[in-house]
């Protein structure tokens, strides 16, 4: 029986992921959730509450899957932001679910904020010891880092648009942007840059 809970509820994470990322919060349709789930409706309320919380359930998995994909390495922020662009190419719905995120609920949750300050101070540390430029703070760098890492997918006809990786994005551009964003990543935090 644990089995089929589980099942579901991981059912219910995919199709409310999925329903979130096109529609927001305030769009997305708990109806729709348990039909694509094959769920029963009611079961979104008994294992989530409602449907601000199945969306809080819904973002912490994907950062939880984006921190163990992605993992944060100080000393490599090149090609950490191509890992993060990777992680984007191969989930462009994800973008737009962030989007929905801060448009609908600005701010961030707690476990977001510890994750970013758990960044930003491994950056300030590698400023000090002179493994990355210090001309700016720690958390701009962080900022421009994952910008950089990020902006390609908002573009006109990018993947967070619904442009997706199709014949305008053949695997010659995805290769050119990427690059493009790690050479930028570089030249940001090379020390004496």
């Amino acid at each position: 029986m644990a089995r089929d809970s589980q099942a579901t509820r991981a059912r219910l994470l995919d199709a409310a992921f999925t329903e979130f990322a096109t529609y927001g919060i305030a769009g997305a349709r708990v109806d729709r959730i348990a039909e694509a789930a094959q769920a029963n409706k009611r079961l979104i309320y008994v294992y989530y509450g409602n449907k601000e919380q199945l969306f809080d359930a819904v973002l912490q998995q994907a950062l939880a899957t984006g921190s163990e994909s992605v993992p944060f390495d100080v000393d490599d922020l090149p090609g950490y932001a191509g890992a993060v662009f990777d992680h984007l190419v191969e989930r462009p719905a994800l973008m737009r679910l962030v989007l929905w995120k801060q448009l609908e609920r600005p701010g961030s949750t707690d476990a977001e904020s510890a994750s970013y300050a758990g960044k930003i101070e491994a950056v300030r540390q590698a400023q000090e010891a002179g493994r990355i430029d210090a001309r700016l703070e720690a958390a701009d760098v962080l900022t421009l880092v994952m910008g950089l890492s990020q902006a390609w997918f908002g573009a006109v006809g990018g993947p967070a648009a619904g442009g997706g990786a199709d014949a305008d994005w053949a695997t010659e551009r995805l290769t050119a942007h990427r690059a493009a964003v790690m050479e930028s990543v570089r030249r940001l935090t090379a020390p004496g840059a």
